[in-house]
């Protein structure tokens, strides 16, 4: 197994010894490198929550929340209803096992597309400080309209210098739910697509991180720099503009 390391000593312990024991779908490649980009943000002073819309029962969520600083809060949004009512239970009992205290997490049993930004805020905010987000992971309905919605909802809260993860981009069950993206992206022009991050498998599918276009630099060279064992150096064409594309395994194809 290829020991993904994102830097952040916590989130390390638990990438090697539990995230495969919390049930779910994402990568410990995507885990990793999304709590390094929570590490570089704080090295750059960038400060704000972290928020994720389809929690389930935890896995990607404990990583990101054990790579916050002191005072920051991990928001989980999701209706804890399936497989079970015992997801809700399942999720708390996980994030404890692994170190996330009370104190530093947030649980919203709800719908994310019926939530408001003055709602989503007031959640985060304690004695006055910021409730804006710093990393968004979104996660949820996988249909057009939900996507969108889940997309303004993100951007609503975002740090200037903040990255929106989508999960399940390119993923073969949804063909065209890039489509969205690629919608929202024409229609905010502010924004761009900063980064792939590849799958592992079927399973773990490729997330897209976006971030406002003058928070690129912020990014980039430094994900190149860090990961550039995982780093595929032809890049992506993404509506013209040059991002990232970081893999497992980073290969060309080979022509006979």
């Amino acid at each position: 197994m290829i020991d993904f390391i994102s830097g952040h000593a916590a989130t390390d312990h638990y990438l090697r010894h539990g995230y495969t024991t919390v049930r779910g779908m994402s990568s410990r490649f995507a885990a990793a490198i999304s709590a390094w980009c929570l590490k570089h943000q704080a090295s750059l002073g960038i400060k704000g929550h972290f928020a994720e819309i389809g929690t389930f029962q935890g896995r990607y969520f404990i990583a990101q929340a054990l790579a916050l600083e002191p005072g920051e809060r991990a928001l989980g949004i999701d209706l804890f209803d399936w497989p079970s009512p015992a997801t809700l239970d399942i999720f708390v009992a996980n994030c404890r096992a692994w170190g996330v205290t009370e104190d530093r997490m947030v649980v919203w049993k709800a719908d994310s597309t019926a939530l408001n930004v003055p709602a989503l805020s007031e959640k985060l905010t304690r004695d006055g400080e910021s409730g804006l987000v710093r990393f968004f992971h979104i996660d949820g309905d996988h249909s057009p309209e939900p996507l969108r919605r889940d997309l303004e909802l993100a951007r609503a809260v975002l740090h200037p210098k903040g990255l929106i993860c989508l999960d399940d981009m390119l993923h073969p069950g949804y063909p065209f739910l890039v489509t969205t993206v690629e919608h929202w992206l024409r229609a905010n022009p502010d924004m761009r697509l900063m980064c792939v991050l590849d799958r592992e498998d079927i399973v773990a599918a490729p997330k897209f991180l976006i971030c406002h276009v003058d928070a690129v630099p912020l990014y980039e060279n430094d994900m190149m720099r860090h990961f550039s064992a995982h780093h595929f150096v032809l890049g992506g064409d993404a509506l013209g503009h040059f991002c990232v594309v970081l893999t497992p395994n980073p290969r060309i194809a080979e022509v006979d």
